[in-house]
């Protein structure tokens, strides 16, 4: 499993969207973490898909990406919280996720792949991996939780998708392909399921703070802030901000629709 990979799943009754505590939007964590707390405000019960340090000696990936800690959840939140290690790019470890929790009325997939490479050195099996990752294992994903969404006519899909999966960007045709694959799967679900109550939309990040875009040296990120109106990168909570809204019942209206959060790198 990539290190870069991160998924979340949640299951929730709905309570008021807006607690009387606020929640903290300034965490510093990744994605999985800050959408996670975020969610808390209207979700009774949170599973979170957790890459172990097990699976991280596996990785072989040169991106040091923090741990998503279920006890830092429920201290901030006291949301019931149960983390299942899982390869969801595998059947089994999605299996293992579903039975968890069967009957989900939030899906959000957040599963990333492959790194950075040039064209002509990736194989057939390469290309088939990065699909795997940001294609087929949401929509198997969304197999397994739409029929019981349709069948309570209530249900929010977000898949988080990227920027290049609009723009493009060197040494990423492999990631931007999937990504914008994605993007037209969930176009094509939202049609399908909207009369149903289930809405299906995509959050496209462009470069945000996090342990990947640490990686970059000086001169990257001054050529990466040049293409940015904003002049800063994005945080991560500013992404998990985006996918509460999205996850809402404020939200009901809208489907089939991508949220760029970029900074106005591209404004599309």
């Amino acid at each position: 499993m990539k290190k870069e990979q991160r998924f979340i799943y949640i299951s929730k009754e709905l309570q008021r969207l807006y607690p009387e505590t606020p929640i903290p939007l300034d965490h510093d964590s990744i994605y999985t973490l800050l959408i996670a707390v975020l969610l808390s405000a209207q979700c009774t019960d949170i599973r979170v898909n957790q890459v172990t340090p097990e699976l991280f000696s596996l990785a072989n990936n040169p991106f040091d990406m923090a741990l998503v800690d279920p006890d830092e959840i429920r201290k901030i939140t006291n949301v019931e919280v149960t983390a299942v290690a899982a390869d969801i790019n595998t059947e089994a470890g999605r299996n293992t996720l579903l039975d968890e929790c069967e009957t989900p009325d939030i899906l959000i997939n957040n599963n990333a792949g492959p790194p950075p490479g040039k064209f002509e050195e990736w194989s057939h099996e390469d290309w088939l991996s990065g699909i795997e990752a940001n294609m087929i294992a949401p929509i198997m994903m969304i197999k397994g939780v739409i029929e019981g969404m349709e069948s309570r006519k209530w249900g929010r899909i977000v898949n988080i998708g990227s920027i290049v999966g609009s723009t493009g960007n060197p040494g990423q045709a492999n990631y931007a392909a999937s990504k914008a694959g994605m993007v037209g799967m969930s176009k094509s679900l939202a049609f399908e399921v909207a009369s149903r109550g289930i809405t299906v939309n995509i959050i496209a990040p462009g470069f945000i703070e996090t342990p990947m875009t640490d990686k970059l040296n000086e001169d990257q990120k001054t050529n990466i802030m040049a293409q940015i109106p904003a002049g800063r990168m994005g945080t991560t909570s500013e992404i998990a901000s985006g996918a509460l809204y999205l996850a809402s019942p404020e939200a009901s209206y809208l489907t089939g629709a991508t949220l760029h959060i970029n900074g106005g790198m591209a404004m599309i």
